[in-house]
């Protein structure tokens, strides 16, 4: 494995490098079907995901910076890229591109399995330490029993909206201690 570095861009790479093979899945029961065309090299649901991905990245940028220039052919560096090409603007669009950048951190660490990424974050509703991932609802859920909606369901969030608490916190933060 390249290591253990949580930041979106480290992400990337590691799901480019690791998690783009098939996984192996055994022998099987020794009696299959005669392929006609064997399984393509790599896992295209991940490179499609990491395209996706990338391509939401470019077209935010494009939209709000339209002379950003070309992304950048590697696709990890689109990061950098988009924060280079909207560091002039005002901070309300700097916080969006963070919140879209931290959202797809939370999503490429779920893609590798690592659940515990949603964990490190408090309930948008109650402000406990209490989440975990729900992968079938693709949300985040609450386990404080009082956290609940009005029929008395626990509270879901989505990554967008962790993403979007996590990164209006670290701008707070950062205005109070300037």
């Amino acid at each position: 494995m390249l290591g253990d570095d949580t930041t979106t861009e480290k992400r990337l790479r590691l799901l480019q490098a690791e998690f783009t093979q098939h996984e192996k899945t055994g022998p099987g029961d020794g009696r299959s079907a005669t392929l006609v065309h064997g399984a393509p090299p790599v896992d295209l649901g991940t490179l499609d995901y990491m395209r996706s991905a990338v391509a939401e990245v470019v077209t935010h940028t494009q939209a709000v910076a339209p002379n950003a220039g070309p992304a950048p052919a590697d696709q990890a560096d689109v990061y950098r890229w988009s924060r280079e090409s909207t560091e002039h603007l005002d901070i309300g669009p700097q916080l969006v591109r963070e919140a879209i950048i931290y959202r797809q951190g939370l999503e490429h660490a779920l893609a590798m399995g690592d659940t515990d990424a949603v964990r490190t974050h408090p309930c948008p509703g109650c402000g406990c330490w209490g989440l975990y991932w729900r992968a079938a609802a693709k949300r985040a859920v609450c386990v404080n029993r009082r956290c609940t909606d009005k029929d008395g369901v626990a509270s879901t969030w989505t990554l967008a909206r962790i993403a979007q608490q996590y990164i209006a916190a670290q701008e707070s933060a950062s205005r109070r201690a300037t």
